[in-house]
C-alpha cells in the first residue's frame, strides 16, 4: 500500500510541477514573442491538452512497465497513476492560461508568472508537509527550479519575437 501511495504522490507532484513550469514557459514565451491573444490562447490550450494526455499516457506506460518487471502486473495502479498525472497536469496548466483570457496580453504575462510561481511555492510547501521535510525548503526548491524555466521562456520569446 505504501508503494502505491508513493507512486500516486509522484504522479501528482510531477504533473502539477511540469504543467506549472512548461505551460507557463510556453504561454509566457509565446506571449512575449507575439501580442496576439488568440495565438497565445491556442498555444496554451494545445500545450495543456497534448501534454496532459502525453504525460498521463507516459505515466501509465512507465508504471505498467515497472509493475510488469516486478511481476505485479496490475492494470489498476498504473491506470490510476496515469489519470492522476493527466488531471494534475490539466488543472495546473490552467493556472498560467486563465490570465490570458482575463487580461490584456501585456498584463497577463505578469499575472501568469505570479500565478505559476505561487503555485510552485504552494506545491513545494504541500510536498514538504506530506513527505515530512522542511516545507519552506521544499517550497523554495520547487520555486527556484520552476522560476529558471519560466525565465528561459521569457528570454526565448524575446529573442525569437515575431
Amino acid at each position: 500500500m505504501k508503494a502505491i501511495q508513493r507512486e500516486y504522490l509522484q504522479s501528482a507532484i510531477f504533473g502539477f510541477n511540469d504543467a506549472l513550469v512548461s505551460t507557463t514557459g510556453v504561454i509566457v514565451g509565446v506571449s512575449t514573442g507575439t501580442n496576439n491573444k488568440q495565438v497565445v490562447i491556442l498555444a496554451g490550450v494545445v500545450t495543456i491538452l497534448v501534454e496532459a494526455l502525453s504525460m498521463g499516457a507516459g505515466q501509465y506506460l512507465s508504471s505498467k512497465s515497472v509493475h510488469q518487471l516486478d511481476k505485479a502486473d496490475s492494470f489498476r495502479v498504473p491506470a490510476i497513476s496515469g489519470v492522476i498525472m493527466f488531471f494534475a497536469y490539466f488543472i495546473a496548466g490552467l493556472v498560467p492560461l486563465l490570465p490570458i483570457f482575463l487580461f490584456p496580453v501585456e498584463h497577463s504575462r505578469v499575472v501568469a508568472i505570479i500565478g505559476a510561481l505561487t503555485g510552485l511555492l504552494l506545491l513545494g510547501y504541500i510536498k514538504g508537509k506530506i513527505v515530512k521535510v522542511s516545507p519552506f525548503k521544499s517550497a523554495l526548491e520547487i520555486f527556484i527550479i520552476g522560476g529558471i524555466a519560466t525565465i528561459i521562456g521569457v528570454v526565448v520569446g524575446n529573442i525569437l519575437a515575431v
